[in-house]
């Protein structure tokens, strides 16, 4: 078997893991697949999910209240044998507490990695930069981006108004399962338009 064969093969396993998930207590894994979840529930699951957050850890109230918006994926669905696969829906909440569209977070990643997990992430937009990033035509490679920062514990307590230089924070949520560490790499974002 040649190593495209064997790529392909372990592609097809990692798939295979993802659609035999168990559903969680939020609901189905369905629903982070773009048509099996409507505007409503997408944007309900991402209200509470921020809210949640804000409660939870004070350095994101803190970049909240000076965000022009923050794009909150509530469920992510990550998988994989070797190869994995992520996705999940989300929507981008405006300071004014509206809604300002709905996204998919899909990515692939390779290497030494095996299992399932379900968390949440948050993207803090700062500027309009951000904003132009989420709505390119082509969607945004969210993990290549230099003006991200992915925030820990640590970094969460030290943020100030003056070491807030960044377009887009990151911050992980509700990490459930059996893989390794979260990241962002290979991950891209692109607007949807789910059912109502």
């Amino acid at each position: 078997m040649n190593k495209t064969s064997k790529l392909i093969a372990l592609a097809m396993a990692s798939l295979a893991t993802l659609a035999f998930v168990p559903s969680c207590a939020n609901g189905p894994i369905a629903q982070t697949n773009a048509a099996g979840a409507s505007s409503s529930q997408i944007a309900s699951d991402s209200r509470a999910a921020l809210r949640s957050l804000y409660r939870q850890n004070a350095g994101a109230r803190a970049l909240g209240q000076r965000a022009k918006g923050v794009l909150v994926f509530p469920h992510v669905v990550k998988g994989g044998l070797m190869v994995g696969a992520q996705g999940g829906n989300g929507a981008l909440i405006r300071n004014d507490g509206s809604i300002g569209g709905y996204y998919q977070t899909a990515g692939a990643s390779y290497g030494l990695q095996a299992g399932v997990q379900q968390y949440g992430y948050a993207l803090f937009l700062m500027d309009n930069s951000a904003f132009r990033n989420i709505n390119s035509t082509s969607g945004w490679e969210v993990g290549s981006s230099p003006s991200l920062v992915v925030v820990d514990q640590g970094m969460a307590t030290s943020l100030t108004t003056t070491t807030m230089n960044k377009s887009t924070y990151a911050f992980f949520f509700n990490q459930r399962g059996l893989m390794g560490g979260l990241g962002l790499q290979g991950s891209k974002i692109t607007r949807i338009n789910p059912a109502q």
